[in-house]
């Protein structure tokens, strides 16, 4: 079933008014006041729309979060029955710490069609359109993948760019890519943009290859299947976690989901710039009003665009 476009404006302006929130906070060293600067307006729009919405991944369980909770209903009316996947602000840190790629993302689908990851681990690969349907394998090896990638977009091993997120538990990835000569580009953090950077018109790398948060993975998911991309995840479990997964209908541990596994149908997703980023401005304070920019996508409308909106203060 396709999701109305009307929805799209409404859902544009709740991550819109969660930036807003997070850019009072830009610079200010105060990584929780900047979340919930965007967590209070952002559920507040969410409520005003005429839908039955279900947080399905959100700021974390119940007993966790006070508001966008896993299992929080929103909006005021029966129908349309909508699964929401919700990260007020994403890059926490790049915005107490006034640097780029902090912004405010969600995504919407029909009820039932958005996998509910928990807020743990999850290994990822993640490449873009117009391959082999589930190309790649988490458990082939980075070393195979690789070569099965190149291969298949006709490209010398050298030659292939590897998004890699910077951390230690990525040393035997890097080492290989290394002895392999692939180019590598390192992100600090926010791996929903390094996931993205397989897709568009220019794609800063071929594949992104890490280990990052679940949710984020599913969030990235929703926007690659506008574009026909294709991701591979494999939650991550300590024993805590596994419980905890258990209560969101996870009962194999060692699933591997590909992109279909994780997103199903139509697709609305939203980006909204707090800090500059590779995918939309930040918001600009231009005094008596805020400017605020949006990467949007509707699958089913094929709708791919930056929106630009004003707000008074």
């Amino acid at each position: 079933m396709v999701i109305d476009s009307k929805f799209l404006n409404l859902f544009i302006k709740a991550t819109e008014k969660a930036a807003i929130g997070a850019s009072k906070f830009v610079g200010k060293k105060d990584k929780a006041a900047a979340d919930k600067g965007a967590v209070d307006p952002m559920r507040a729009e969410l409520n005003k729309i005429e839908m039955d919405g279900r947080v399905v991944i959100g700021e974390g369980e119940m007993d966790e979060a006070p508001m966008l909770y896993i299992g929080e209903k929103l909006g005021v009316s029966k129908d349309p029955k909508l699964d929401i996947a919700v990260d007020p602000l994403e890059g926490t840190k790049f915005t107490a710490n006034n640097e780029p790629n902090a912004f405010s993302v969600l995504a919407v689908t029909n009820r039932g069609n958005l996998l509910s990851a928990p807020d743990t681990y999850m290994e990822k690969i993640a490449i873009g359109d117009q391959l082999p349907k589930n190309l790649l394998d988490i458990d082939n090896g980075v070393e195979k993948n690789i070569k099965i990638l190149a291969e298949a977009k006709n490209k010398k091993i050298s030659d292939l760019k590897v998004c890699v997120l910077k951390r230690p538990r990525h040393d035997q990835i890097v080492k290989i890519l290394m002895n392999m000569s692939v180019k590598i580009n390192y992100i600090t953090d926010g791996d929903i943009a390094g996931v993205l950077s397989v897709v568009g018109k220019n794609p800063k790398n071929d594949i992104y290859y890490s280990t990052g948060g679940g949710p984020e993975g599913v969030l990235a998911a929703a926007a690659l299947s506008c574009y026909g991309g294709q991701i591979q995840g494999r939650l991550v479990l300590n024993n805590e976690e596994k419980n905890r997964a258990k209560k969101l209908g996870i009962t194999n541990f060692e699933q591997k989901y590909n992109i279909d596994d994780m997103i199903k149908g139509d697709v609305i997703f939203c980006a909204s710039g707090v800090t500059n980023g590779d995918l939309a401005e930040g918001v600009q304070d231009l005094g008596n009003k805020f400017k605020v920019t949006t990467f949007a996508l509707h699958k089913s409308k094929k709708i791919n665009k930056i929106f630009t909106n004003i707000y008074k203060k």
